[in-house]
């Protein structure tokens, strides 16, 4: 009876070992390693710049009474960013003003005195040159009170004009005038970056025949070192939209088109990874590497069977299929590994 239970025992323990076996090749996968074309970086400091920047320019001269912005201000299209006073413009509005009173009194002598020809002419007391030459008076009289109440308004325009107003929407750069300060018509009052924000980036000559309008790029975090610029969560993707032609002082510029700018500083530095070249390199999933005693591992499927073999890993990459590790030593094109 002993004898039938161990012989159980063996049996049964003898069929879990074939069911383990059968299921291990079930529950690991191949993968066959391929050479791989990957773009390699190089790390710049791109610069944040606005689109354009224009200035609000005073349409007058004289002092500067209001300044209605700072620098970093947001300012709206037609907002208003300072006053401009020129005194003598009220003394110049008084003696229009005291031209059109005294016109006005010469043109009610006039009607009365055409007035007075008309009565006379019709009672057969006067001639028609007489009323000719009231009615000329009058028109003359007319026609100069009119002159005079456009260049009154003329003036008043001018007024109005030493409003400075925003030119475009957009933040404040600059204000490099103080109230009390003399200023010029066309002087610039504030300077106001209105456009979109994009980084430029200056890059060895070397790389020029590399870059490519439409590459893509990586834009850490805000921060100019790259620990500042955080883990490849952190990061966001930008698209060079500008390759210029011209090389200056042995260094080619590009500009990078990326959302999120809005509140960065014109002129702000920010780590940058643009693709310079490409090279050939045989990757694996990462998952496919063990670390033990601090040596990396990847398992290879041979026709004698598995072994470990000792590998040296070099940069994570993302590719169609999903993230893959560089490995630099240890495997060729073709081996297969095993995944767990």
């Amino acid at each position: 009876m002993r004898q039938g239970q161990h012989l159980r025992g063996l049996a049964l323990i003898a069929a879990l070992s074939a069911a383990l076996l059968a299921a291990s090749p079930a529950a690991a996968e191949d993968f066959t390693v391929h050479a791989t074309e990957i773009a390699e970086t190089k790390a710049v400091f791109g610069q944040v710049e606005s689109r354009t920047v224009v200035p609000a320019r005073a349409r007058i001269g004289g002092t500067v009474r209001e300044i209605h912005v700072t620098e970093g201000s947001e300012v709206e299209k037609g907002e208003p960013v300072a006053l401009v006073v020129d005194d003598k413009i009220a003394l110049e509005l008084n003696a229009a003003q005291a031209r059109i009173e005294a016109l006005n009194s010469e043109l009610e002598n006039a009607r009365a005195e055409l007035d007075r020809a008309q009565r006379l002419i019709e009672g057969g007391y006067a001639t028609q040159s007489r009323l000719d030459q009231a009615k000329t008076a009058y028109d003359v009289v007319v026609n100069q009170v009119a002159a005079s109440k456009s260049e009154k308004a003329v003036i008043e325009q001018r007024a109005k004009e030493g409003e400075v107003l925003a030119p475009e929407t957009g933040r404040v750069l600059t204000v490099p005038v103080t109230p009390g300060s003399v200023v010029l018509a066309g002087e610039t009052v504030a300077r106001i970056a209105s456009g979109h924000y994009y980084l430029r980036l200056s890059l060895p000559e070397r790389h020029a025949s590399e870059i490519v309008e439409g590459d893509s790029v990586s834009i850490g975090r805000r921060g100019l070192t790259p620990a500042d610029a955080g883990e490849e969560a952190d990061q966001r993707t930008g698209r060079v939209v500008k390759v210029y032609p011209e090389i200056a002082d042995g260094r080619v510029i590009a500009d990078v088109e990326v959302g999120g700018l809005g509140d960065y500083f014109v002129n702000e530095r920010t780590l940058v990874r643009i693709p310079v070249a490409r090279r050939t390199v045989l990757a694996v999933p990462p998952e496919a590497v063990s670390t033990r005693h601090g040596i990396d591992y990847v398992r290879l499927a041979t026709p004698e069977g598995e072994s470990d073999v000792a590998v040296i890993l070099g940069e994570r990459f993302e590719d169609a299929d999903g993230p893959r590790v560089e490995v630099l030593t240890g495997l060729r094109d073709g081996d297969r590994v095993v995944l767990p």
